[in-house]
């Protein structure tokens, strides 16, 4: 199937053409014509899958249908997403699609002057791609308004759901008119999602595009089995292969993401970390170093990497394991984006083995094991942590615990072994 086959308008056409792109993935060939025909959308799809064109192309010819009513510049479309990072990349595809329609759109999010955002809005445009939070800051003084949306977007709604967005997104609603097509996208479906979904569809299309539980085929996976304090050598090392010319690190903290960019600066590997501690300038100069290659390794957090999308990005590397299974899916779906190749390589310590047990229970298979490295996990079983010692009777306290023994701490040394 062809884009052409989709009764897509010329302009767009165009665009699409220019920048390469001749077949729909699944979830636009099945999202488009329900789009284009004015019903509501409930769809699953995980990022990576090629959604934001699934919603973005339909949204921009009906748009274009109504030349008179666009020359009044009212917001006739509304995309809400939960990261700026991700506001920013739709952003972008509503401009690389729709650069022949004569349609506008800007992008609002916090953690910036609000001054340019506010001067765009007033000189006013057919789309807004925003975060809830400055999109509610900006509504309240006065500085929009959204009687006029026609098309609604709730994108990443589970993510919304995990960052504490409902409430803002309720508020939203309810400002929006009733009458109105929505478009509502989801990597996953939880009850509470599902809730909100009823309350925002009218009589909704179900697609369902790739499931959560599912990893992309093409995508080369493998377990690397290493004592914590090897992590960082075993990092250093692999990325001595300079067939890796570009990788997306990602770690469980802010502060961890930091401390892997120093060792890897100390190492002479280009690095820079993207989380919610980084001001937003500092995080957007990142992503586009990263892009450019001129920043060899991003190193991630998983709330900040919503919205990378890095064309032929081969390798995804966790340091460390998520502690929820759905995110080693959402981390990983980060290569091997639309068909191209994709490696996902992932360190795993001792006390990790449980969040491994729970991503291949997830995914439905094992994931290969590499021991074809110098820093083998020795530490099989770390001792828990010793409980309180309560008072015998007596009142004296009991008896001291033997110290943990020096050979378990000599496995758990940052510096790696002698070869044999």
């Amino acid at each position: 199937m062809l884009f052409e086959s989709l009764e897509i308008i010329e302009p767009i056409l165009r665009s699409l053409q220019e920048e390469g792109y001749t077949t729909p993935t699944p979830i636009q060939a099945q999202s488009i014509p329900i789009v284009l025909q004015g019903h509501d959308l409930l769809g699953c799809a995980q990022t990576g899958t090629g959604k934001t064109a699934a919603f973005a192309i339909p949204i921009l010819q009906l748009l274009s249908a109504d030349k008179v009513y666009n020359t009044r510049k009212k917001i006739r479309s509304l995309i809400v997403t939960p990261t700026r990072e991700l506001a920013i990349q739709i952003g972008e595809s509503f401009d690389a699609y729709g650069r022949h329609t004569g349609l506008t759109n800007t992008v609002i999010f916090g953690g910036v002057n609000q001054k340019s955002q506010a001067s765009s809005l007033q000189r006013g445009v057919d789309i807004v791609i925003a975060t809830p939070g400055r999109l509610l800051d900006l509504l309240n003084q006065g500085c929009l308004n959204l009687r006029d949306v026609e098309i609604l977007v709730l994108d990443e709604a589970d993510r919304m759901l995990d960052m504490g967005f409902i409430h803002d997104v309720k508020k939203i609603l309810s400002v929006l008119p009733k009458k109105k097509q929505s478009l509502f996208f989801s990597a996953t479906m939880p009850a509470e999602i599902v809730k909100l979904a009823a309350t925002i569809l009218h009589n909704p299309s179900h697609v369902s595009v790739t499931p959560v539980s599912s990893t992309v085929d093409i995508i080369q996976q493998s377990i690397y089995f290493v004592d914590k304090g090897n992590k960082n050598s075993l990092l250093v090392d692999i990325l001595k292969d300079k067939g890796i010319k570009t990788a997306l690190v990602f770690t469980r903290t802010k502060h961890g993401a930091d401390k892997v960019v120093k060792i890897l600066q100390k190492h002479n590997i280009t690095a820079e970390a993207i989380h919610g501690n980084k001001a937003q300038n500092a995080r957007q100069r990142a992503l586009t170093n990263f892009k450019a290659q001129t920043t060899r390794v991003l190193v991630a957090t998983d709330i900040a990497a919503r919205g990378i999308d890095v064309d032929d990005l081969e390798y995804v590397i966790n340091f460390e394991l998520p502690n929820i299974a759905e995110t080693y899916v959402h981390r990983i779906g980060r290569t091997g984006r639309a068909g191209a190749a994709g490696t996902a390589l992932s360190f795993c310590d001792a006390e990790e083995k449980e969040y491994l047990r729970d991503i291949e229970k997830l995914i439905a298979k094992k994931i290969p094991v590499n021991d074809d490295h110098q820093f083998p996990l020795m530490d099989h079983n770390p001792p828990k942590a010793p409980k309180q010692q309560g008072r015998g009777n007596s009142g004296h306290p009991g008896p001291k615990l033997p110290p943990i023994s020096s050979g378990a701490k000599r496995w758990s040394s940052s510096k790696p072994r002698a070869s044999r």
